[in-house]
């Protein structure tokens, strides 16, 4: 085993919690949030959500996932396909 291995298995099972989290919450149409609200939900930083949704935004392909706005901080909007 390479010394990145749990490196990337951690960031899948982040990615992995996350996109479930999503799934269910968009599951009855579309949702609007910003990570420092679900955050404590997902067990993850805020930064780190921000990080996962720019890879899911590409890779999730039941999930619609767009940046919405940005304030104070980046508003996702997230709708199951």
């Amino acid at each position: 085993m390479s010394a990145t291995t749990p490196s990337q298995n951690e960031t899948r099972s982040k990615e992995e919690r996350l996109c479930s989290f999503l799934q269910q919450k968009a599951s009855d149409g579309e949702m609007y949030f910003k990570s420092k609200f679900i955050a404590d939900e997902v067990e993850l930083s805020p930064k780190e959500i921000g990080a996962l949704m720019v890879k899911l935004k590409d890779s999730a392909t039941d999930l619609e996932i767009e940046k919405w706005s940005y304030t104070s901080a980046t508003t996702w909007r997230v709708e199951p396909m």
